[in-house]
């Protein structure tokens, strides 16, 4: 009886070691591409790598050091972005182009582990591998940091990053979250994908995955204080503003009454802003396009 009772358990410990291991390609795996960095550089701005990496009020051309440091406080602990600068050491240099795509896409580390979800990989999955190429070739050319990395300062379990694994089967999807027409294809991809909007305008269960059933719905605002707006046609905060109306306030910041973006968006901003007057309609579009969840401000 003991024996069979051992013997079931280390079948479960053998399962839920293979149910949570990190998912990786190889290099043999990715298309026949060469990254180009001015189409890269569209897709950093979309992505808003400077809000996270760059470093806290960084002005000009020292927003394209992304030496990391910032830290973001959650419910599970408080995270630390990395330095992922091109330098050898310190950020990333060392990485080849596949360690990049995984990470992007499977959220996993070139040394096999996986990454916490603070880092958007939900949505980055839903991009494209040409663009990842394209804007791997970018990030390579941007200035070095040596600034070290921080820790993470997390608790048990939240520290057992293998268990990470289990949460990614629950939440890590690259299918798109709406089916949409030809027409709004483009700003789904950039909203869904690369622009990782969902990450803060989506509410999220107790386990911190996103709630796809309440897509842009807002919620609880990550860093702590308000709520983040429900972009969607039940939200009180644009669902009275037109595509030209949105699409301006991606550009300048200015809402349709004269007010300014402000806090975490203001950054969004400053990203959007270096899209094209297309891309920026495409996404206002989308918006526009949304199915209503009941307002969550």
């Amino acid at each position: 009886m003991l024996l069979g009772v051992a013997v079931l358990g280390v079948f479960g410990v053998a399962a839920a070691w293979s149910l949570s291991a990190p998912t990786r390609i190889d290099a043999a795996d990715l298309p026949a591409h060469t990254g180009d960095p001015e189409r890269g550089a569209a897709l950093f701005a979309i992505g808003g790598c400077v809000s996270c990496h760059a470093a806290e009020g960084a002005k000009d051309a020292d927003r394209l050091v992304l030496s990391g440091g910032r830290a973001f406080k959650t419910d599970f602990g408080t995270f630390h972005a990395p330095n992922i600068s091109p330098d050898p050491e310190a950020g990333i240099g060392r990485w080849e182009t596949v360690d990049f795509v995984n990470a992007m896409k499977f959220g996993t580390a070139p040394d096999g582990s996986h990454f916490y979800p603070a880092f958007p990989y939900t949505s980055y999955a839903r991009m494209r591998d040409e663009d990842l190429l394209d804007l791997w070739a970018y990030l390579r050319i941007l200035p070095a940091s040596d600034r070290a990395n921080e820790p993470h300062e997390i608790g048990f379990p939240f520290s057992v990053r293998r268990a990470v694994g289990f949460w990614k089967l629950l939440y890590l999807d690259p299918a798109p979250v709406l089916t949409v027409g030809e027409d709004l294809e483009r700003g789904r991809y950039l909203v869904e994908g690369p622009g990782h909007c969902g990450e803060c305008h989506t509410p999220r269960s107790p386990i911190g995955g996103p709630d796809l059933s309440r897509w842009l719905g807002g919620g609880p605002n990550p860093d702590g204080e308000g709520t983040i707006p429900n972009l969607t046609p039940a939200g009180k905060t644009i669902s009275s503003w037109s595509e030209a109306e949105i699409a301006e306030y991606l550009k300048s910041g200015f809402t349709p009454d004269f007010d300014t973006a402000g806090g975490s968006m203001a950054d969004v901003v400053a990203n959007t802003a270096r899209l094209s007057d297309a891309d920026r309609l495409a996404i206002a579009r989308y918006i526009k396009a949304l199915p209503p969840v009941g307002p969550a401000e």
